[in-house]
């Protein structure tokens, strides 16, 4: 389970985004990443067991740092108001979809896929989709899949505007080939995250998730 003080330290950091404060509550930054990596760490030996691409990790291969990388962004503030790990295959720089865990107080979230790819392995994925379209479907229509996820997320900013080049308007896939990124996100409340109850909500979220990134994966990796 989460520590209360996590979820406070990132209520805290969101209300006070500067370097003199950071440093004055190191020591509570510090506890909150210990105790993130811990949540992490405890998810990657349960869902290891089912995904064993996932085994070999620990926390270390999956979390992300606090710091923003403000170089290009009109927001200058330093620091990010979330925890967020990404547990994949060969660790959160692989080219493999993954699962992604987001703590942020009040829009925590499970989720994963393949997000934001290169035009090759766009149309890698593209082509198994529409090649296997069936086995495809079964995966993102699953009554297991539609209770945890609803669907993939279609927003404009991860969807082409109009089908790709090379596919038709009526493919039965072509909601899905038009993608550019393919995630899916469920909610996670801020007393789920502190409850004892935690991992085994994350990981079967993730479990749910697992023939997806089989499936994306595949197709990458040909």
């Amino acid at each position: 389970m989460l520590q209360p003080a996590t979820l406070k330290f990132l209520k805290d950091i969101k209300k006070n985004n500067t370097r003199e404060w950071f440093e004055k509550n190191r020591k509570s930054y510090e506890l909150a990443k210990e105790d993130f990596t811990l949540l992490v760490d405890d998810t990657i030996k349960q869902l290891g067991k089912k995904d064993e691409t996932i085994a070999p990790l620990n926390a270390k291969d999956c979390l992300y740092r606090l710091n923003r990388d403000i170089r290009f962004s009109k927001d200058k503030s330093p620091y990010k108001n979330h925890l967020a790990a990404s547990m994949i295959r060969d660790g959160k720089k692989s080219m493999f979809a993954g699962y992604y865990l987001h703590i942020e107080p009040g829009n925590s979230f499970i989720g994963g896929g393949r997000y934001q790819t290169d035009p090759e392995m766009l149309r890698k994925i593209r082509q198994e989709i529409d090649y296997s379209w069936d086995e495809f479907r079964k995966i993102i229509q699953s009554k297991q899949f539609v209770s945890v996820f609803g669907d993939l997320d279609k927003s404009a900013e991860f969807s082409l505007s109009r089908e790709p080049r090379g596919y038709e308007k009526d493919n039965p896939a072509i909601d899905y080939i038009k993608l550019k990124s393919w995630i899916a996100f469920t909610p996670i409340t801020d007393a789920e995250l502190t409850s004892k109850d935690v991992v085994k909500k994350i990981v079967k979220a993730c479990e749910t998730l697992q023939p997806l990134l089989v499936f994306l994966n595949r197709a990458i990796a040909e």
